[in-house]
């Protein structure tokens, strides 16, 4: 995603230590849900503490097991085991095995109504899809990038706790736990039921967390 009129979007550099936290993690799920991993990134991974903070010590006892296993996969792994997976898995020859988008969980096809939805929402905040992504808007991957903006970006008017908490809402409650329920229950995968169960645990810390506000 970028912002219209711009080559790249505007992070906030002061941002707390809790909302930074946020931001990268959902950077890092779009990376890995947009593409396997290349070999630098699962050096980072494997390199990261295994002590997640800052944060309280509910949220951080919900995300530390799935963290660790994470962490952990990525010491032992290799990045051509991650490519298998996630070719066979997300792309294929034919039909995808796995579908990563929203308007295929919510409708049962791509490209349908909850998409021009998500268009329009981008729309007024600003953004629009980039020549250099190939994937729709509603991407998992995508929409983590989104959330990720709306965190750090700059542009208050936009980048704050409402207009996060109704994207989130909108664009990204409404389906994932479908998806989640088959990255973590599918027989073939490995990796990615490992990152599956991550951005669920994530995702239920972030819908408590607005849900209070």
């Amino acid at each position: 995603m970028t912002e219209k009129e711009n080559t790249s979007l505007a992070l906030d550099v002061n941002l707390s230590a809790e909302d930074l936290a946020r931001a990268d993690l959902y950077g890092l799920l779009a990376l890995l849900f947009y593409a396997p991993p290349t070999k630098e990134l699962l050096q980072k991974i494997a390199q990261f503490s295994e002590d997640i903070e800052p944060g309280d010590s509910e949220s951080t006892s919900l995300l530390q097991g799935p963290w660790n296993d994470l962490v952990q996969l990525a010491k032992e792994s290799h990045v051509d085991q991650w490519a298998e997976e996630y070719e066979a898995s997300f792309i294929g020859v034919g039909k995808q095995e796995i579908f990563l988008y929203g308007s295929f969980y919510l409708t049962g096809f791509l490209n349908e109504k909850p998409l021009v939805a998500l268009r329009n929402h981008l729309q007024r905040i600003g953004l629009e899809g980039s020549e250099d992504i190939t994937e729709t808007e509603d991407h998992i991957a995508c929409l983590c990038e989104v959330m990720r903006y709306l965190i750090a970006g700059e542009d208050l008017s936009v980048c704050n706790l409402t207009e996060q908490k109704l994207f989130f809402n909108q664009h990204l409650r409404v389906w994932v736990d479908d998806l989640f329920d088959i990255l973590e229950n599918h027989p073939s995968l490995h990796f990615y039921k490992v990152v599956g169960s991550l951005t669920r645990a994530f995702f239920d810390i972030e819908g408590q967390a607005f849900d209070m506000l």
